[in-house]
């Protein structure tokens, strides 16, 4: 059970973190007694301060100055944020405008991403869909001419490709609507692994009069499903973290990283913190990363967040990240 005395202390690294959040100066026992109310004398506060020192949640830079937190007291005072600043009423009105007014998925994750990093003035970053979890929404077959397709392959996360197919035999318009209502009876509603062994199958056994349409067909669509374009982030705010921070900047700028991080966000609706150390790529050891999950019809699509120095506001971001995520959700969703 937790002594009153572990309360008061974890009360002390709480006030100590939320200040040097808001200043970036080292913190006293006296500034802590005038700007909070701790009830306390300033030498119990002193005793607790040397004691949070000892356990590692804070740090004294000079002989006399006060203390900074580490990231064990950052990470002590994340796991313990019960209460988060939820958004004004005018702040979500912005927000869900801003988003309903994108035309695509991809002009709706590019302004999410955006304001969020308006919103925490820190660099924030989204992934595009997870394509393992994209469905084939729609096939539609479109003939150029008498040899000549293009296929149009939708998926229910927005993406769209687009294949022209050259053939050596030509179809007529009637062909062209059995090879339609084939493909879409063989992808619709199925992932984008499930449609090509569908495909495959199909292949095998075509129907004659546009056996050479469809087998054309099929492999440049399996082609189109297989060769999966990259996963791809949209970064914005990265100038945020000009001051202090460019081996980030450069992690951020790679990618590779952050979208690892990206892919193994937590389920939706909720957010996790990396602080430092936490992070696994070096360049990323003085920033902290919170995240979560955006999606929606409760399957999540990808990821997004914010990065920033290990001294952000936490609260305040997470609060900031986990609402754009439900509004992009439900822009997503057509809420």
């Amino acid at each position: 059970m937790t002594s009153a005395t572990d309360r008061r202390r974890q009360e002390v690294l709480r006030a100590i973190v939320a200040d040097y959040i808001a200043s970036q100066e080292p913190v006293g026992s006296k500034a802590l007694l005038e700007r909070h109310q701790l009830q306390v004398s300033s030498a119990t506060i002193r005793n607790d301060m040397a004691v949070l020192e000892s356990e590692g949640f804070i740090v004294q830079q000079h002989a006399s100055s006060g203390r900074i937190p580490t990231e064990k007291g950052y990470r002590q005072f994340v796991d313990h944020i019960h209460d988060l600043k939820p958004l004004s009423a005018a702040e979500r009105r912005a927000i869900l405008t801003f988003l309903e007014d994108g035309v695509d998925l991809e002009d709706v994750l590019r302004r999410s991403v955006t304001l969020l990093a308006q919103l925490t003035r820190q660099a924030a970053v989204i992934q595009l869909p997870n394509l393992k979890v994209s469905r084939v929404k729609h096939v539609e077959v479109v003939a150029l001419g008498p040899t000549r397709l293009l296929l149009v392959l939708i998926t229910d996360t927005g993406r769209v490709d687009q294949r022209n197919v050259e053939l050596e035999e030509a179809i007529d318009a009637e062909g062209v609507i059995l090879l339609r209502d084939l493909l879409n009876g063989a992808l619709v509603d199925r992932t984008l692994t499930e449609g090509s062994t569908s495909l495959e199958e199909l292949a095998e056994n075509p129907p004659a009069r546009i056996s050479h349409a469809l087998t054309r067909s099929a492999t440049r669509l399996i082609e189109t499903l297989v060769e999966q374009p990259a996963d791809r982030l949209i970064l914005a705010g990265a100038s945020n973290l000009t001051l202090g921070l460019p081996g980030v900047i450069e992690a951020l700028e790679e990618q590779v990283t952050v979208l690892k991080l990206l892919t193994n966000v937590p389920d939706l609706g909720n957010v996790s913190v990396l602080i430092g150390e936490e992070n696994e790529d070096e360049d990323l050891h003085d920033a902290s990363i919170v995240a979560t999950a955006y999606g929606s019809d409760g399957h999540a699509l990808g990821g997004l967040g914010v990065v920033g120095p290990t001294f952000m506001d936490y609260p305040g971001t997470i609060s900031k990240v986990s609402a754009v995520a439900r509004y992009v959700s439900r822009v997503l969703a057509g809420e």
